[in-house]
């Protein structure tokens, strides 16, 4: 880790804290600004202790105590919008799901230890909105990678992906590149972009940090239309921007289910600075409105990646 002065940093582990499974990898937040710090430590000395000082995990078991304690996880509470069509779980499946499990190591799930819930829209029908819940990981300081379902139960599907990106990394893309991503400004001030289950200073924390960033999500199970299968194609959605957009009765309805209050964050984050938002971003407020398509390719007509790819040279006569 670098400049570790400025970057102190406290783990918060939500499948170990609700119980949910075992340890996996930390995401690390940020809690400078309520004094809880670990002690600082040059480039030479972490490779010595690893991150393990004693200050540090003292620190790290009185937070995981004060969460364990929390009235709420924000598990489970959310069940999804669908019932897949299919036979009941046979025995034998569940026996070799429950084998695979001791056996498999799931590494990139484990990963996944930070829950989001918030709310999209279909780009270009604001009108069609729906709750997302985000399992994401930390890429580096720069991504973050979420997984999207529409429930935080068993049952829930999986229901599209978002690449989550610092200023830094937003404004050196190119200019139609950017028409595909939102902000996250609103979202956060307006106290409906929630972390469910970590302490109040610990979400205000991530939300600093957050507030700066840009998303590209696509949908790819529309289970808000109550498609049982994940028909048609995947969408291109956007976040909001501004009061007024979002339906306040869905929000209400995710506050009550989740015991939370929006209102009551928006309030608290209002000491969170609003950063001006890059040129380029929430295009659909412009006027350009970006959605993905599907049409039949023509015969050896390339695919449009956007670059060249590393396996382009097929032997002769395969392909069309």
């Amino acid at each position: 880790m670098k400049n570790h002065d400025e970057h102190r940093y406290l783990p918060h582990d939500r499948a170990r804290v609700c119980g949910a499974g075992k340890m996996s990898s930390p995401f690390w937040q940020p809690f400078r600004r309520h004094g809880v710090q670990q002690s600082a430590t040059t480039d030479g000395e972490v490779g010595k202790t690893a991150g393990t000082g004693v200050q540090m995990w003292l620190t790290v078991l009185a937070t995981l105590t004060l969460s364990a304690l929390s009235a709420a996880c924000g598990d489970n509470n959310t069940p999804s919008n669908v019932t897949a069509p299919g036979d009941e779980t046979r025995l034998k499946t569940q026996v070799l799901e429950t084998g695979t499990s001791l056996l498999q190591g799931k590494e990139p799930l484990e990963a996944m230890n930070l829950y989001m819930d918030g709310f999209h829209f279909y780009n270009g029908d604001m009108q069609a909105q729906m709750e997302a819940h985000h399992f994401c990981s930390v890429v580096n300081e720069d991504i973050n990678q979420c997984v999207i379902f529409d429930g935080n139960g068993t049952d829930a599907k999986l229901m599209g992906m978002e690449t989550i990106i610092s200023k830094k990394l937003f404004d050196a893309l190119l200019p139609e590149e950017k028409k595909l991503w939102h902000s996250h400004v609103h979202e956060v001030k307006s106290g409906h972009l929630v972390a469910p289950g970590i302490q109040q200073t610990a979400e205000y924390e991530f939300m600093e940090k957050l507030i700066s960033t840009y998303g590209r999500t696509w949908h790819t199970w529309h289970t808000d239309q109550e498609l049982t299968l994940p028909l048609g194609h995947p969408l291109l959605m956007m976040g909001f921007t501004a009061d007024r957009q979002i339906d306040e009765a869905m929000v209400a309805e995710r506050d009550k289910r989740m015991r939370i209050s929006s209102a009551e964050k928006r309030q608290d984050r209002q000491s969170i600075p609003a950063p001006a938002i890059s040129p380029g971003a929430d295009a659909w407020q412009q006027g350009e409105v970006m959605q993905l398509l599907l049409r039949p390719l023509a015969r050896r007509e390339a695919v449009p990646h956007s670059q060249p790819h590393r396996h382009a040279q097929l032997p002769a006569g395969s392909g069309n």
